[in-house]
């Protein structure tokens, strides 16, 4: 229930929202929120997607100007025309989609808008070295120099967090920091959270990750349909209560059932190598009706092996098989052939056309289905939409622009866009990043429906909880390497830590 007094340290507040609200035409996205964000706290903000949490963070930031309310920062009134007027005042904010400048370098981006100079030049030494650093700090050991389109997300999203942190801020308000890094790199973090609240800097932190909240939040503000509807004065609350809190119903349970998979092995890969060394002799077998999952922390090659599996990456050795048959994968195209698909990392980069519809989307890559004899016609396109829009239960019209959605409803048009090719065996790396906890379990049905359906189900996450709560066996890799297979009923954080850290 929501406290209507305020708290005995309110005089601690940096930053107070007093009735805030934001309307886009008819549509309601924040109402009459109070709130405030105290010295050297982090203040973990939850709620579902489309809450308005991250509204409610850009309009702190400067992006989002309220339609109603008002803010005061460090006892002043506070109303920033534009995100470099909040960074003048000493609020920053780092995105949950990642809004890097991908033909610069990584220290570039580290300092873009503010690069060190020397005798009227950028100072490239002190920049590199500065941003070197950092980058360190969060564990990426990679040169500065490098071009960030040459990284893969898990390290662009680190980028993200060196921009951040090398800003005099003393607010940061972080969207979704880890929804790309692994638990090594999320500790990291977590240690230069804590070294800059001892410094009296505070912080805004979004996340679906509950667990990592009870760990990094001194407080807890639950958001729901735009309203705030619950605070906590302790970061340790009961999950189901912060989850029931958010969706405004109870959730009985987060993973379906795990059901044994007595299929034949659909998909066996033997030796596998990458031509870039990101992976090397990785062996595994799938069978028809199961789920397997693929952990490990980032770097050990899972995104690179499930992509050379998918045709996306070349292989350097190795065999391939489906049904017993082995193929050739020069491209994706013979991965879909032989009924492979993959449902990539990045929905938004890689799996989807924003400024489409969800039609539009999904008739993408089933042309051969929507339109066999070349001719493209509305009225097929429409009727396939809407078949996979009942299938998936995506919450939108085909006619809808697909950027209009959730991210848990964007990630079902990928699936569905994926699965209406009848595949055989289906890949899901990163399936639920950036969910809220609600579309989460939608997407685990979902999941474990397709395995019920007789595909051989492949599941790559840097979430430990998820890949133990959906997987009938569990593959650890460690430096590209496969360190063990684990079955279900003998697998948990320890025995998958200790194998991902050999």
């Amino acid at each position: 229930m929501m406290q209507e007094t305020p708290s005995p340290n309110a005089r601690d507040a940096v930053l107070e929202f007093r009735d805030i609200g934001k309307r886009y035409g008819d549509i309601t996205v924040l109402s009459a929120v109070k709130l405030e964000v105290r010295r050297g706290e982090v203040l973990a903000l939850l709620g579902e997607n489309g809450a308005g949490k991250s509204t409610l963070a850009a309009i702190a930031a400067g992006s989002v100007a309220p339609t109603e309310g008002t803010m005061v920062w460090r006892g002043q009134p506070y109303a920033p025309a534009s995100p470099a007027d909040a960074l003048s005042a000493g609020i920053g904010l780092i995105h949950q989609e990642m809004r890097l400048l991908k033909d610069l370098s990584i220290a570039e981006n580290v300092f873009v808008g503010r690069m060190p100079m020397r005798f009227g030049k950028v100072d490239r030494a002190a920049m590199n070295r500065r941003a070197s650093e950092q980058l360190r700090r969060l564990g990426l050991d990679t040169p500065p120099t490098m071009l960030v389109r040459d990284l893969r997300v898990a390290a662009q999203q680190q980028v993200e967090i060196a921009k951040a942190l090398t800003l005099d801020a003393r607010l940061l308000i972080f969207d979704e920091p880890t929804a790309a890094l692994g638990g090594e790199e999320t500790e990291r973090l977590f240690e230069q959270i804590a070294r800059l609240k001892a410094d009296g800097v505070s912080f805004v932190y979004i996340s679906h990750r509950l667990d990592e909240i009870a760990r990094i939040a001194d407080r807890v503000a639950v958001l729901r349909d735009g309203r705030l509807v619950a605070t906590h004065d302790t970061a340790q609350v009961q999950v189901k209560t912060l989850v029931e809190e958010m969706v405004g119903r109870p959730l009985d349970r987060m993973f379906p059932p795990i059901h044994p998979a007595n299929g034949e092995t659909l998909i066996e890969v033997e030796n596998l190598t990458s031509a870039d060394g990101s992976f090397a002799d990785v062996s595994f077998s799938v069978k028809a009706g199961e789920v397997f999952g693929i952990a490990g922390i980032i770097g050990a090659g899972r995104t690179e092996l499930v992509r050379a599996i998918a045709g996306a990456d070349r292989a350097a050795s190795g065999r391939v098989s489906v049904g017993g048959k082995e193929i050739k994968l020069a491209s994706p195209r013979d991965a879909l052939a032989h009924g492979v698909v993959l449902v990539p990392e990045d929905r938004k980069a890689q799996g989807l056309v924003l400024a489409h519809s969800i039609s539009e989307n999904l008739a993408l890559g089933n042309y051969d289905r929507v339109a066999p004899t070349g001719w493209v016609i509305p009225g097929a396109v429409a009727r396939f939409a809407a078949g996979a829009i009942a299938r998936f239960f995506i919450k939108g019209r085909g006619e809808q622009r697909v950027d209009h959605l959730s991210g848990g409803n964007q990630q079902k048009v990928v699936i569905a866009k994926c699965i209406s090719r009848g595949p055989r065996v289906v890949i899901l790396d990163e399936p639920t990043r950036g969910i809220d906890v609600g579309a989460r379990a939608a997407i685990y049905d979902v999941i474990a429906e397709l395995a019920r359906q007789g595909m051989a189900v492949i599941v790559v996450s840097s979430d430990l909880d998820e890949v133990l709560g959906l997987s009938n066996r569990i593959m650890v890799l460690s430096r590209g390497r496969n360190r063990g297979v684990l079955r279900h009923e003998e697998a948990g954080r320890v025995e998958v830590m200790e194998l991902a850290t050999t």
